[in-house]
């Protein structure tokens, strides 16, 4: 078995204009979503984001503060999942509640360095 983390990249809820209440259904799905994993024992871990972005670039290491409205796109979260390979990566990101917003799931397999 493989580790492997799929990152959640797209808008906000908040920057789409969802209310509390399509908001909290979206919750109840990811959820769900989760406990099906952890129920099938492959979640390793995961967490949510916030919007709240520090980006620290170049040689003279500046500091620009965003938020998710100053960018195209958000990585939202991340889940850790161990499965065989990247096809049953894909086969359990068919759940992700987000693609009707046009969000997106990238799969990447986690590096394994020999000590």
């Amino acid at each position: 078995m493989k580790n492997f983390m799929m990152i959640f990249i797209g808008k906000e809820y908040t920057d789409l204009g969802l209310s509390q209440e399509e908001i909290q259904a979206r919750m109840e799905k990811w959820f769900a979503w989760g406990n099906k994993m952890e129920q099938a024992e492959i979640l390793r871990g995961g967490e949510a984001l916030t919007p709240q972005i520090r980006r620290i670039s170049g040689q003279n290491r500046t500091a620009t503060d965003l938020t998710s409205a100053d960018v195209k796109e958000i990585i939202g979260g991340f889940y850790l999942i161990e499965a065989k390979d990247f096809d049953t990566v894909q086969e359990i990101a068919q759940d992700f509640p987000d693609y009707d917003l046009g969000n997106t799931v990238e799969i990447r397999e986690i590096m394994v360095f020999d000590h």
